[in-house]
């Protein structure tokens, strides 16, 4: 059985625990020895929008983010939020794009992701907040948003447990759909949410979609808050791209954008 296919293999289900994380499959082989993790960022897909190529743009997507892993290889990749456009039939199908990809990968729901708790988890086969950890690494995934498509905080009481039950790991990464400062037009001030982060320390960045004309980095409280652009959606950015992020054995990140195929926007945190 050759990589791909044992990928393919892989679902949720299978490695979600009871209390809603998810543990490896397996480990990781790394083609750049001084990167321990490495994995890929995206958002806004907007599968089903009116008047866009969507099919299009999920097919460069994924073509150009299996390029990517093919040079050099990434532990898995995050679609975070609003991957349709507002109508539930079309998740499974975004999902079938997406099962292409030849690493493991985790959603986040977004505010046009219309669906139930339940419509989600029978789809990805994870609750609307789950967790997932790599050695010494835990990643909180999050929804700030409902059926109705309402802008939310972050769940607070789940994420205090969450950070709690990870305090001693030396990285917690979360990645939330809408942006929980309010930076833009389209964010939400979180004062709850931004409060608990900054007593933990070892949170070491939050990502986010949502603000499509946003492809840059902001600091709140001494926390980096990563935007990705888009890679679907009718407005936003000149690109359609995703971000990459690269854990350096120092501890340090090296991240940049690729628009979609040109690395663009380095910066190390």
């Amino acid at each position: 059985m050759n990589r791909k296919e044992f990928l393919k293999q892989i679902s949720f289900a299978s490695i979600l625990l009871a209390d809603g994380s998810v543990i490896p499959a397996f480990a990781s082989d790394f083609s750049n020895k001084k990167t321990t993790l490495r994995f890929v960022v995206a958002s806004d897909g907007h599968f089903g929008q009116p008047k866009t190529e969507y099919k299009d743009f999920f097919n460069t997507f994924t073509h150009n983010v299996n390029s990517q892993h093919r040079q050099h290889k990434f532990d898995f990749c995050v679609i975070n939020g609003d991957i349709i456009h507002d109508d539930v039939n079309f998740l499974a199908t975004a999902k079938s794009h997406f099962d292409d990809l030849e690493m493991p990968y985790f959603v986040t729901q977004g505010n046009h992701d219309h669906a139930t708790p339940e419509q989600w988890e029978r789809v990805w086969g994870v609750p609307l907040n789950y967790d997932y950890v790599l050695g010494n690494n835990a990643f909180l995934f999050g929804t700030t948003s409902n059926l109705e498509g309402k802008y939310l905080s972050p769940d607070v009481e789940w994420f205090s447990q969450k950070l709690e039950q990870y305090k001693k790991k030396k990285n917690i990464f979360i990645f939330v759909h809408i942006t929980p400062v309010k930076w833009t037009d389209n964010g939400v001030d979180a004062k709850e949410f931004q409060a608990l982060l900054s007593k933990y320390k070892n949170v070491k960045a939050v990502f986010n979609g949502h603000d499509h004309d946003q492809e840059g980095i902001k600091t709140h409280e001494g926390i980096p808050y990563l935007f990705d652009s888009h890679f679907g959606g009718n407005w936003g950015t000149s690109y359609r791209g995703f971000r990459i992020v690269e854990l350096q054995k120092d501890n340090s990140i090296l991240t940049y954008l690729m628009n979609p195929t040109t690395k663009i926007n380095e910066a190390t945190l």
